[in-house]
């Protein structure tokens, strides 16, 4: 679902909702180390080919930075495309979580060690994402725009107002936004506050997952990102959804924020605990349960 996406980040402060947008890491593990799997469908989402913003140009960059980007590009989004469909994945929900992968519209979280899964097995779903307006961003953003999801620029630290509002719109039209809420730059696995506001402005509720990989390369990263080796096994699992009442005050936001916390703390665990089990009848493959 960050999240999971370009990058997206959120402030790591604590504030209110009115002057903190913090948005949207691979892992050893929650607690101790593992992976998920599985091959999806094809889905088209016309719109998701448009990125919500202008594109932030190629004046930006140097020429070796623009040939760099464009090398960067091409093999990320060819490594995602001829790796996803070897996974072997099945989705597992909480009581009360959402009942499908394409449920809109969500403000969804998840961490940024899982964006290699979820880019693949949300695509072409639309889903709009925070893109920060660092290099690393850029190229990120332009990976997941090929995978019908639509970048939104904007950071914790860069208009993030401009890109709240551009999420709410995208809400208000149907659309579900995803986090990544410990990104870009950590630090890993903790929530920040931009979710919950997010959530109390235009009435949708929470939902959160993570990815666990069984079999991955783990970056030497700030989140220790996961890249999938070739037919893992890999889990998603759904938290409960989290609504976020309109007349939330400041305070209640916090506690919100705290509860997200505890439910991406809880399916991390859950789902790294229970990779192994993919494709048993408890967890089969995604599609044939």
């Amino acid at each position: 679902m960050s999240t999971l996406a370009p990058e997206i980040s959120f402030s790591n402060q604590k504030s209110t909702v009115n002057n903190s947008f913090p948005w949207l890491s691979p892992q050893p593990s929650c607690h101790p180390q593992s992976s998920y799997n599985i091959s999806v469908s094809e889905s088209s989402t016309p719109e998701a080919t448009t990125s919500a913003e202008a594109a932030s140009g190629p004046r930006r960059w140097t020429l070796r930075q623009r040939i760099v980007l464009s090398m960067i590009v091409w093999a990320g989004y060819w490594f995602i495309r001829l790796l996803g469909p070897t996974l072997r994945v099945s989705v597992s929900y909480e009581e009360g979580a959402q009942k499908t992968l394409d449920e809109r519209p969500r403000v969804a979280s998840f961490w940024h060690e899982c964006m290699i899964p979820a880019t693949y097995l949300w695509r072409d779903m639309g889903i709009r994402v925070m893109s920060s307006f660092s290099y690393d961003g850029e190229y990120m953003g332009r990976i997941i725009r090929r995978f019908g999801f639509v970048a939104v620029k904007g950071s914790s630290s860069r208009n993030p107002v401009r890109a709240l509002l551009g999420l709410r719109r995208s809400l208000d039209d149907g659309w579900t936004v995803a986090f990544t809420l410990d990104g870009p730059r950590g630090p890993r696995r903790q929530v920040k506050p931009g979710p919950a506001g997010l959530a109390r402005s235009s009435a949708q509720p929470m939902t959160a997952f993570h990815a666990a990989v069984e079999s991955a390369w783990v970056l030497r990263s700030w989140d220790r990102m996961r890249i999938p080796k070739p037919f893992s096994r890999v889990l998603v699992r759904f938290g409960k959804l989290i609504p976020v009442p309109a007349d939330a005050s400041d305070a209640d936001l916090e506690r919100y924020t705290a509860e997200l916390q505890s439910t991406l703390d809880r399916v991390c665990v859950f789902a790294e605990a229970n990779v192994s089990k993919v494709g048993t009848s408890e967890f089969p493959y995604y599609g044939e349960g």
